[in-house]
């Protein structure tokens, strides 16, 4: 049920890069401002998943995971509906706003149930399942958005939902939370994440490694009908097609990076290694000119692979903190890096204003992400194999 929500979630969350060009261009928007319209619209979306991230996120340590787990897929599954029937670009970014705001729930909730109710010996395969399955949905969407009017695609994707949370009334709550719940411990305060000062930095730490991730899909796959224009692409390139294959990659690398890092027996020295790959990836996205189109979705799909490290990503934000504050970090955590998008996208434009080309821009951006990712992830705590059964004081 985690796996097919984060499935259903994914495929909603990128149901607009998908459809941008299409629904942008049947309201009216001239081809030269979609660009800078697409950015409006996403940046609503992000800061209604960074808001929402917060709210489901304490929702989830006070009242339990499974009230996220029903109350975030019906926001976000009424607004994808909702999405179907706009008629002007406004109306558009509000409504991208709100389904942004469900949206954030429906991860970190599942990985934090998950996380307390397998063994630990085995607890990265879990997560691993629960990732996987899930980026396949954009794979899906890639597919649908071909097929389908861009309305249609909004319907599939609010319908989806709904019947999901109808297979969910089962669901029951982690022995672990429950266990807590009876105590006098304080529980789903967010402003316990920024205070001590060690913990703040643990916090710090795990959103900085996974900002690499959605630069790679905010910015290189977004816009790569742009960048493949600069890059001497002769043939258009189509979004969905680009977007569909570096999920298609994602979620090949997060089935790779999960049982890497249960070989290795280390989170760390596997996001260390798809670290390294992503900065390849980039250095080819960005360096390779005047190639064929398949080529250029092949360098997609290996850039998707090489970001394939979110399952293990997300792992490691469950992992470290306890169980008063496990949800409230496991889903704010992967929302404020899909809210980096926001500054990320401003930097972005900010760089190409400042006289580079956006594929210059994009090279020099990733290339710092990812030092940066590297340099956070040196100060983490290895977590794999520890006991999720504490609290923070």
């Amino acid at each position: 049920m985690g796996a097919l929500g984060y499935f259903v979630d994914i495929f909603d969350l990128l149901i607009f890069p998908i459809t941008s060009i299409p629904s942008l261009t049947e309201l009216g928007v001239p081809a030269a401002d979609i660009r800078v319209i697409v950015e409006h619209i996403l940046n609503w979306q992000m800061i209604g998943m960074l808001l929402g991230g917060i709210f489901w996120g304490v929702l989830g340590d006070k009242l339990g995971r499974r009230s996220v787990l029903f109350g975030s897929i019906t926001l976000y599954s009424l607004a994808n509906l909702a999405n179907g029937f706009v008629s002007d670009v406004e109306s558009y970014a509000y409504i991208r706003f709100i389904a942004g705001f469900g949206l954030a729930g429906e991860l970190g909730a599942a990985i934090t149930l998950v996380s307390e109710t397998l063994p630990k010996n085995v607890r990265g395969y879990g997560t691993t399942i629960v990732a996987s399955v899930g980026v396949s949905g954009a794979v899906f969407g890639g597919i649908i958005g071909n097929l389908v009017h861009w309305r249609t695609a909004y319907f599939i994707g609010g319908g989806l939902g709904l019947l999901l949370l109808v297979l969910r009334v089962g669901f029951v709550e982690s022995q672990i939370f429950t266990t807590m719940r009876e105590s006098s411990v304080s529980r789903g305060n967010f402003l316990a994440l920024l205070w001590p000062a060690e913990r703040l930095f643990r916090y710090l730490r795990c959103i900085l490694i996974g900002i690499p991730i959605w630069y790679g899909i905010g910015i290189l796959v977004t816009h790569s009908v742009h960048l493949g224009q600069e890059l001497g692409i002769s043939e258009a390139i189509r979004p969905a097609t680009a977007v569909s294959l570096c999920y298609g990659g994602l979620t090949l690398g997060d089935f790779a990076s999960g049982a890497l890092s249960q070989y290795l027996r280390s989170r760390k020295k596997a996001i260390a290694v798809f670290l390294g790959l992503t900065a390849l990836s980039i250095l080819l996205y960005c360096t390779l000119r005047n190639i064929p189109a398949w080529t250029f979705y092949g360098i997609c799909g290996l850039l998707g692979f090489s970001l394939g490290y979110w399952a293990v990503f997300v792992t490691v934000a469950s992992e470290q903190f306890g169980t008063n504050l496990r949800a409230t970090a496991t889903t704010t955590v992967p929302n404020w890096v899909r809210a980096s998008l926001v500054p990320i996208s401003m930097t972005f434009e900010g760089l190409h204003q400042g006289g580079m080309t956006l594929v210059e821009s994009a090279l020099w951006l990733g290339l710092a992400l990812v030092t940066i990712a590297a340099l956070a992830l040196h100060g983490l705590r290895e977590t794999h194999g520890r006991d999720l059964d504490f609290v923070e004081s």
